[in-house]
């Protein structure tokens, strides 16, 4: 038997395999993922090194099994699955809008968590909320744990907080994107070129974080430090007040959590 398994393996999916991989908490030869598609698989197997099926039946006779479809899917892929699950099996879940009590009904099993990672991961530098089932021991928790801290970092929430979780960590990586795009075409119009402008965009966003979590100081109180009197950035601040940056933001990723609960 596998120790993980991983039934889907989309962006979300081939993230945590990659970041799972490349910390070496597991072998490639103790994880199994099953996908809809060979072409899937193949790149997979490639990619990783891993163990492939088209069954998903296969795949979830892990220790710990993530359910990395799509959240539409949830419902067939479990009732597919259900006979297939060992008694003590923990049951991960990466989904929105699906509950620990409507994963454990569904799929008959006790051990049931809620993740909520983001594509970061990739990269190791992924940011992990974890809601663990009221049935899960201290020892399935830190087997899911150790799983999510090999590919970034991972806090433990109540479940009436992963719709806000999801929205600060899940979706917001597309936002930072967009953020580090608009950044970069600001630099192309002022005559940088495009790979350069990415590269000073990304960096600065990089160190921006690092500075928030390695200071221990307020993010305004760094904003502040930046912005000398009458100077540009103080100027640049003052645009982005004028279009309604923190409004935009604060809107959208409302606008995911409340998506999420309709889900």
């Amino acid at each position: 038997m596998h120790e993980i398994g991983f039934i889907g393996c989309g962006n979300m999916g081939s993230a945590m395999v990659q970041g799972i991989v490349s910390q070496g908490l597991a072998a490639p030869s103790d994880i199994i993922v099953s996908a809809h598609t060979q072409q899937t698989l193949d790149a997979a197997r490639e990619r990783f090194g891993v163990d492939v099926t088209l069954d998903n039946t296969l795949a979830c006779r892990a220790s710990v099994v993530f359910l990395a479809v799509k959240p539409q899917m949830y419902e067939s892929v479990i009732a597919e699955i259900a006979p297939h699950l060992s008694e003590d099996v923990v049951l991960v879940s990466i989904a929105p809008g699906k509950s620990l009590a409507w994963l454990s009904e569904k799929s008959g099993v006790r051990k049931v968590v809620r993740l909520m990672p983001n594509t970061p991961a990739a990269v190791g530098e992924g940011m992990t909320a974890v809601v663990p089932g009221d049935a899960c021991g201290q020892a399935d928790i830190d087997a899911v744990l150790s799983i999510v801290n090999s590919f970034g970092k991972s806090e433990i929430v109540p479940e009436r907080l992963i719709d806000a979780a999801s929205a600060a960590a899940g979706c917001s990586p597309a936002f930072v994107y967009m953020f580090i795009e608009s950044m970069a075409d600001a630099a192309v119009l002022e005559g940088m070129p495009r790979a350069q402008a990415y590269r000073f965009a990304s960096q600065a966003v990089l160190g921006a974080a690092k500075m928030v979590q390695e200071s221990g100081m307020h993010p305004g109180a760094l904003k502040d430090a930046v912005c000398s009197p009458g100077g540009t950035t103080i100027e640049g601040v003052r645009a982005l007040e004028q279009h309604g940056l923190r409004a935009a933001v604060m809107e959208a990723l409302c606008a995911t959590v409340a998506k999420a609960q309709r889900l």
